[in-house]
């Protein structure tokens, strides 16, 4: 068996982290499709990319993510009206979390020589991720979650998870999709219960239908301890941002504020730091 010397192992990490990055922001020229078409009801599949103002189908050397909207200084290069930096942001934003989940997962499992499925959370979390991006998005424009992401995510969880029990810390396929069906039920359950409670309590919806199969879909990726963590976490953060756009953005205590984003960060803090919240925690109550 031949060993990898030290720099060996360290060109392939930085060759595997170019790739993912540039596999990311690929990944994100594609949400970009997704973003404007599925609240359109339009195929994500044809016709092909194209110039939102003048219909000029874009060729593949104008379409290379973040270069080509910084080359053409984010215009078009038919009739020079502007293109959205949006999509240049989330092609960035695509390609630095999948670096950052490769770098958190891929690398350790590499240094350590740990079983293949280890590697498997990587694709695993970058379709995650890509979700996560794809409904604050839409939720941002068009204050709904699409279906592929909340019930696709309630369908996939559960499949992904026996198939890679260690997404919840388990060796089995049996205790991985039992893990993730619990978190599916926890998601969906506690976050209809209080939909339902905000409605009965303000006599109008409190919460889209949407905010509660998304965090079910959370639930069956990422488990129960994720949902109670995102349940708190994207209260917070969506109140801390809800009370700064009162103040500073003009926003009226009764306008309509998407929820979506505000789980799908309080998710993605799980992700990358979860164990460690859970543990300082549980250090802090024990102290106690």
């Amino acid at each position: 068996m031949t060993i990898m010397t030290n720099e060996e192992f360290q060109f392939y990490i930085t060759v595997f982290a170019i790739f993912s990055t540039f596999f990311g922001a690929c990944v994100g020229s594609f949400l970009n499709v997704c973003i404007y078409r599925i609240p359109r009801d339009e195929s994500v599949v044809k016709p092909r990319s194209h110039c939102p103002h003048c219909g000029m189908m874009i060729p593949w050397y104008l379409n290379i993510p973040v270069l080509s909207w910084t080359a053409l200084r984010g215009k078009c290069a038919k009739c020079k009206n502007p293109i959205a930096f949006r999509y240049t942001l989330v092609e960035l934003l695509t390609a630095m979390l999948f670096l950052a989940v490769y770098m958190k997962w891929a690398i350790p499992a590499a240094m350590y020589m740990l079983p293949i499925s280890h590697f498997s959370i990587v694709p695993i979390y970058w379709l995650v991720l890509g979700g996560f991006i794809l409904g604050t998005f839409v939720d941002f424009e068009h204050f709904i979650i699409p279906d592929s992401v909340t019930i696709g995510g309630m369908i996939a969880g559960p499949i992904l998870s026996a198939i890679c029990p260690v997404l919840h810390g388990q060796e089995i396929w049996w205790r991985g999709l039992v893990s993730s069906s619990i978190g599916l039920l926890a998601g969906f359950g506690i976050l209809f219960a209080i939909a339902e409670l905000g409605t009965r309590a303000f006599k109008k919806e409190a919460m889209g239908f949407g905010d509660v199969k998304l965090m079910g879909a959370i639930g069956a990726f990422l488990g129960w301890k994720a949902v109670l963590f995102t349940v708190f976490a994207s209260s917070l953060l969506g109140s801390i941002v809800g009370v700064f756009l009162i103040i500073f953005g003009g926003v009226k205590m009764q306008s309509r504020i998407p929820f979506g984003p505000y789980i799908c960060a309080a998710a993605t803090i799980w992700m990358f730091w979860g164990n460690q919240i859970f543990e300082a925690y549980m250090k802090l109550v024990m102290r106690q």
